[in-house]
């Protein structure tokens, strides 16, 4: 069988920033920091990180030669709970990103040919140990979802050539336990402190998905409710 066509860069859509704090990521991108975009859902944070990952593999000029994306599998915790093969568990939560890149190239089979071609990678941080991840722009995505020792274990996983995006909202972490749900706090006071790391929060007014939910995540915040 022959092997599927590389995505070109030619073929990716543009995608111009919808809000303010949308600019600031996509300038702190071009002055080459990594990323820590967390905040309210809705707000395009995922969206941003894939536009931007893929859009500097793709870039020829660049040392990177794929994504990866990694994230937690919360609210399982582990893969074996779910039924079929490992394939078959990672792939449900393949579906955003799968979504995101037919968005991206207006191609829904382009996921798979990025994957087919190594210019993509999707794990979770059930895999993740021993890795050793070089010449690729890593998103951590649903990092609400990753105790500290998870977060501290990805990016230490992290090699030459690499930068980073973290996403998620801290308020809607899956985690019961709060010493678990604090770890992204500390991780945060972590990255705050990093040369060529920005911290971006986004708020209600960054809420692109619809305007209920820009309406329902403001009265929330309104009420004192998280």
């Amino acid at each position: 069988m022959s092997k599927m066509k590389k995505a070109n860069f030619n073929d990716m859509f543009e995608f111009e920033p919808q809000t303010t704090n949308q600019r600031i990521a996509y300038d702190a991108w071009d002055d080459d920091d990594n990323l820590v975009l967390t905040g309210s859902a809705g707000t395009g944070k995922t969206f941003v990180a894939m536009y931007l990952a893929i859009e500097a593999v793709l870039t020829k000029e660049t040392p990177y030669d794929r994504v990866v994306i990694v994230r937690s599998v919360v609210p399982t915790r582990d893969m074996g709970f779910l039924p079929g093969t490992i394939e078959e568990k990672k792939e449900v939560f393949e579906t955003p990103y799968k979504a995101i890149c037919n968005e991206l190239f207006g191609d829904v089979n382009i996921y798979d040919r990025m994957i087919a071609n190594n210019q993509l990678q999707f794990t979770t941080t059930s895999f993740i140990r021993g890795l050793t991840i070089d010449n690729a722009v890593v998103i951590v995505d649903e990092m609400q979802n990753l105790n500290f020792h998870e977060l501290d274990s990805v990016i230490t996983r992290v090699g030459t050539n690499c930068r980073v995006i973290f996403s998620g909202d801290y308020l809607q972490s899956d985690f019961k336990d709060p010493a678990e749900r604090d770890g992204i706090q500390r991780f945060l006071r972590v990255m705050e402190q990093l040369k060529n790391f920005s911290v971006i929060t986004f708020g209600w007014q960054d809420i692109v998905r619809s305007d209920f939910l820009r309406d329902y995540i403001m009265t929330k915040e309104m009420l004192g409710m998280r």
